[in-house]
């Protein structure tokens, strides 16, 4: 449909977008890019974006967006002048910009979370389950997840969650600053019934307390947990990660999870609203990547990775482990770590392994992820190959970050909204994050999510180094060839890495949550299919 407002290519919003396209072309076509002027594409982008200017009164409303903004950002993003447009993007049109950006395909795989027929309505509750969560966001949501799902079998009434206050980040928010309350509650109505807090009466009473066993089956809380209720009116579970077994759990349970996981757990509105708006101002650079960059300071000294990072640093690092007593490992050796690919991306690697798959230096690049340990210093190559590089911080104003910005979980649920609305995902490390990224993906439709097989990265990277391998069509080959199963396609759950036993077999299975087929997601017209098939 033609546009009908009066346009005026004099205007701010004409002199932004051609500006920022010179930029993009200069990008493109290999030009060097200088550190200002990076800086000023980020400006310009940020300054007619939609970015609330910041309010003379500390006590103004929380608004997103002002609508002249706004239509400045409609100008740029359908009128930008063609003959701006960079002679790389030119080249990329046609079937090489589409294997760039194209999903592997999705086999018409679909999410399928009903429940069976004979699933029935809540049974009489037997008491309440209080459940303490532990880790960062995503950790907490499957952790949530999992307790929807035991109170399920418990029969239980489930208390609204308490969020962990005193992890790594000390983040003081409560269920309702992160995740909408409300709709978890209806949600799960058919479910569970879930409630905002203990009855007067019971919150002074003897509670019993429990850390559930990890991965456990349904047998272990009806057998030993559901005992309990004979003696105590409440439960209390210490902690939530990991409380239910990836596999070999009845359907109706696992469906539930998912239900939980993907639907119930929706984000507060405020972060909602904020996360689409800055979708919203991606998109206005084009297809975009997420790249979920775990490159700081409690990922790096919990894994112990110091490769690229000069002696004060690691010897910080290695105090943080130290001085941490829940992180039971002290003694780490970073080069074994490393050759094994158990640890995150650097930047620097990060920037290789996308030009080597073939992302020109005008592909705008999200950041998803929180203070990068060593800050400009260590993304200077990243920045140097991918210039558009934007953060939630680049994006949106002070103004419109000021609720959310002390609080971590807050901040890195607005990363989440972003990354699992991107064009293409790719996580430099396999964290908690990544994996509910990757799993939400799937269950959408198996959106383009490169996963990078670190260990042989660093083995191409470290020839590179050494000069017996150079940057170019070989190296691109290589990982091209290395990367082409890798992308988000559907298959089933992987089980236990053979031989392994324990704890240690759980811990290396594919995490539920990740990869929820084929439990959550099926094929019209399979035996599997129902009633909650939808159009992705």
């Amino acid at each position: 449909m033609p546009l009908r407002r009066k346009v005026r290519p004099a205007g701010a919003a004409a002199r932004r977008a051609a500006l920022r396209w010179w930029l993009l072309s200069l990008a493109a076509t290999g030009a060097t890019l200088t550190a200002a002027a990076a800086l000023l594409a980020v400006a310009l982008h940020v300054s007619g974006s939609g970015a609330a200017p910041a309010s003379a009164s500390s006590g103004a409303p929380y608004r997103l967006s002002q609508p002249r903004e706004a239509e400045e950002l409609r100008w740029e993003q359908e009128v930008a002048p063609p003959q701006l447009a960079s002679p790389q993007s030119r080249k990329l049109d046609g079937a090489a910009e589409k294997s760039l950006w194209l999903p592997a395909p999705a086999r018409r795989f679909l999410p399928c979370v009903a429940p069976s027929p004979e699933y029935q309505s809540p049974a009489a509750s037997r008491g309440y389950l209080l459940v303490h969560t532990n880790g960062g966001l995503n950790q907490m949501r499957a952790g949530i997840s999992d307790m929807v799902a035991v109170a399920r079998i418990l029969n239980a009434t489930l208390i609204i969650p308490e969020l962990d206050k005193k992890s790594f980040w000390h983040d003081r928010s409560n269920f309702s600053d992160v995740f909408d309350e409300e709709h978890f509650i209806s949600s799960l109505a058919n479910d569970v019934k879930v409630e905002k807090k203990l009855p007067k009466e019971l919150v002074k009473a003897p509670k019993s307390v429990r850390y559930f066993k990890s991965w456990s089956g349904v047998d272990y809380y009806q057998d030993e947990i559901s005992p309990l209720w004979d003696h105590r009116q409440v439960i209390r579970a210490a902690k939530s990660d990991s409380r239910l077994a990836n596999n070999y759990l009845p359907t109706d349970i696992q469906k539930l999870r998912c239900r939980a996981f993907f639907q119930a757990l929706r984000f507060a509105p405020p972060i909602e609203a904020l996360g689409k708006l800055l979708v919203e101002r991606m998109r206005s650079f084009g297809p975009y990547i997420a790249l979920h960059l775990r490159y700081e300071k409690d990922m790096l000294a919990f894994s112990g990775c110091t490769y690229g990072l000069s002696q004060t640093e690691s010897e910080e690092l290695a105090m943080i482990r130290e001085n941490t007593t829940y992180w039971k490992v002290k003694d780490i050796d970073p080069l074994e770590q490393r050759s094994h690919g158990y640890c995150p991306l650097t930047p620097k690697e990060v920037g290789m392994f996308l030009s080597a798959l073939g992302y020109p230096s005008s592909t705008p690049v999200y950041i998803a992820a929180g203070e990068i340990y060593g800050g400009e210093s260590h993304m200077v190559d990243l920045q140097t190959r991918f210039p558009i590089l934007m953060n939630k911080e680049k994006l949106a104003s002070a103004e419109e970050l000021r609720p959310f910005s002390q609080y971590a979980a807050q901040m890195a649920a607005l990363d989440y909204i972003v990354s699992v609305e991107s064009d293409v995902f790719i996580p430099s490390y396999s964290g908690n994050m990544a994996r509910a990224v990757a799993g939400h993906r799937r269950f959408l439709g198996h959106r383009k999510t490169i996963s990078p097989d670190r260990k042989a990265l660093v083995r191409l990277f470290d020839k590179v180094d050494s000069g017996l391998l150079k940057e170019g069509k070989k190296l691109s080959e290589r990982i091209l060839d290395v990367h082409r199963k890798r992308q988000g396609s559907p298959r089933k759950r992987k089980g236990p890495v053979s031989g392994t036993k324990g704890k240690e077999r759980f811990r290396s299975e594919e995490a539920f949550y990740e990869n929820p087929l084929p439990d959550c997601l099926c094929q019209p017209g399979s035996p599997d299919s129902d009633d909650s098939l939808v159009s992705i």
